[in-house]
């Protein structure tokens, strides 16, 4: 067993770290990764800039962290939702990214992150590129094979899988984007739902939620 003395540092460590983070959330949600400066974060972390780089030396290495944060918490939800288990229906599955997405709207800090930083990251020479590459690529992979077990299912989409794939990631950013602009009059779950369908026929039925 480790000594009840030994968890206080660690405890005191890692809650600084989750502040500087949750600073970090806001900063790059309001200014880009660019723009945001290391004497900022720090000052809305509460704590030195020397404590900052003490535990994140670069910019970069707080970026990573943050998004890493986005990760674990859209992972907990979706492991909570079931949508990570293999054997999952895939309406079910995509009931339950509705549900991540809907999430997201109750924080608004890391949606304005996303929107922000995926934007800048289309430069190759940013640090989130290949973080972002690789996350839509896999959200792509990921609704494709979640529509083509539809089709498998009975429920055949009015469009291929993979470029009904594609179009499903560039509605949810879209509507995200806009959703931060206005937030009473965009319904993001509400579009999101109708497009489906309205794209897989008879979805709604399997659902059995109104739109």
């Amino acid at each position: 067993m480790t000594a009840p003395g030994n968890r206080g540092p660690y405890a005191k460590t890692a809650a600084v770290r989750r502040r500087v983070l949750e600073a970090c959330v806001d900063a790059f949600g309001e200014t880009g990764f660019y723009g945001a400066t290391m004497k900022d974060i720090a000052k809305r972390a509460g704590i030195s800039h020397t404590g900052l780089l003490h535990h994140f030396p670069r910019k970069e290495d707080l970026l990573l962290g943050v998004l890493a944060l986005r990760d674990e918490r859209g992972t907990e939800f979706l492991q909570s939702a079931k949508v990570l288990d293999p054997q999952a229906d895939p309406v079910e599955i995509l009931d339950g990214m509705i549900a991540v997405i809907v999430d997201n709207e109750l924080q608004p800090g890391l949606m304005e992150l996303h929107c922000v930083v995926s934007g800048e990251a289309t430069s190759g020479d940013h640090p989130a590129h290949a973080y972002y590459a690789d996350r839509y690529r896999n959200l792509r992979r990921f609704y494709a094979e979640t529509f083509t077990a539809l089709a498998e299912r009975g429920l055949p989409p009015s469009i291929d899988p993979e470029t009904l794939a594609t179009m499903t990631v560039s509605l949810i950013n879209g509507l995200q984007a806009q959703w931060l602009f206005d937030r009473d009059t965009v319904k993001v779950e509400t579009a999101i739902r109708r497009f489906f369908r309205a794209v897989v026929p008879g979805l709604g039925a399997a659902q059995g939620r109104p739109t």
